[in-house]
């Protein structure tokens, strides 16, 4: 028999196949030399085929791109937008819409307790949608975008592992791009991204907040802010785990009057606590939709943008009708084209970013500029 010299290829797929076709020949020796050579001719034109093909650009260099052919990249929904515009309602509709389970991105929902004062989704809301990075974190540890960023990454593994859509919903701007434009993590070499921002013009939120904090307060958010507060200083620490949270350093004054204030005085506390609260939300506010604009300019993110502001100019049926005509249906329909018509963009690398790598810049953000006099006194960005 002849001696053949094993032949070092990629994955040995040539010594594969010459072992397949000695193989061959000492089991079927009734195969004359020209089936062997045939058999030969089709394994090795499987190795030829198996090398990288590369191309030389006429400027000189070869792209990386040469070498490796694009990857499939999991779908990943980010919903942004200012606190109470809605991106939990909306991440919720769309993951009754699609397979999907939702992340939470809110660097205080993260934390354990306080349901009213952090504005949590209750269990009738979520509608059975699996939610994750909700109120798991201890009340007393401090909690950075790192650790979310490492949290999020293992948490969107296993979704996408189980055939899932991930949809990231949540006000933490920071926090998302901690993740996104990780380097390290290369989470742009993993996921084809779609940006969904949720927009209501500021002076119709500004008056919605307001709002919005009288029916917590009617809720019972100072009861649960009381149930959860500590007289002495040294346990008052609101710069650091929940005690950062909206609600809670403007109560403070408030819950040490009771028992050494008159009723008069403690009613004025309160009513003072109540108006710093609606003006903090309200900085807050400006303050996020602002940070979307400086990451859309910083990175060039693609972001589809949903006016909703008609929405909160109704109220009731006319309010849902409009939610389903203006918000539900276009980011929907948005998602499907994301999923079912090529996506953002299938180029592994930083081209995918880049807001000419798809036809939507029609669709980018177009928020009206930070009013200066709520600029000037606005917290650090979420």
């Amino acid at each position: 028999m002849p001696r053949y010299k094993k032949v070092d290829f990629k994955n040995n797929t040539l010594s594969l196949s010459l072992s397949l076709s000695l193989s061959l020949s000492l089991y079927f020796p009734f195969l004359s030399l020209s089936h062997f050579r045939w058999s030969m001719r089709i394994c090795l034109g499987g190795c030829i085929q198996a090398q990288p093909q590369l191309s030389f650009p006429a400027g000189g260099g070869i792209h990386i791109d040469s070498y490796c052919p694009p990857r499939w990249k999991e779908k990943v929904v980010i919903v942004m937008g200012a606190t109470g515009t809605g991106k939990s309602r909306l991440s919720i509709e769309l993951a009754t819409h699609f397979p999907a389970e939702i992340v939470n991105s809110d660097k205080i929902q993260l934390y354990q307790g306080l349901d009213i004062v952090t504005n949590k989704v209750t269990d009738e809301e979520q509608q059975g949608v699996p939610h994750h990075l909700l109120g798991v974190v201890n009340p007393e540890d401090e909690f950075t975008a790192l650790d979310f960023r490492h949290l999020a990454s293992l948490t969107l593994e296993s979704i996408t592992m189980r055939r899932k859509l991930p949809i990231i919903a949540g006000g933490s701007n920071s926090y998302i791009e901690a993740l996104v434009e990780d380097q390290d993590l290369e989470f742009r070499s993993k996921y084809d991204c779609c940006f969904i921002l949720v927009d209501v013009a500021l002076p119709v939120l500004n008056s919605f907040l307001s709002e919005r904090v009288d029916r917590m307060v009617e809720a019972g958010l100072v009861e649960e802010v009381r149930n959860n507060f500590h007289r002495t200083a040294a346990e008052a620490d609101y710069t650091r785990g929940i005690r950062r949270a909206i609600g809670l350093p403007e109560l403070d004054r408030y819950l040490r009057s009771e028992g050494n204030a008159n009723w008069e005085t403690r009613s004025r506390l309160l009513e003072e606590a109540i108006d710093e609260i609606k003006a903090n939300t309200i900085k807050l506010a400006c303050c996020q939709a602002e940070k979307i604009h400086r990451l859309h300019r910083r990175y060039g993110w693609d972001i589809h943008r949903i006016d909703a502001t008609d929405v909160f100019r109704k109220c009731g049926q006319e309010a849902e009708h409009a939610w389903e005509m203006l918000v539900a249906r276009p980011s929907i329909s948005q998602v499907q084209q994301f999923l079912y018509g090529g996506g953002n963009g299938k180029k592994v690398g930083r081209d995918a970013a880049s807001p000419t790598s798809s036809g939507a810049n029609a669709n980018l953000i177009a928020l009206a500029p930070t009013p200066p006099v709520l600029a000037a006194s606005m917290p650090a960005a979420r």
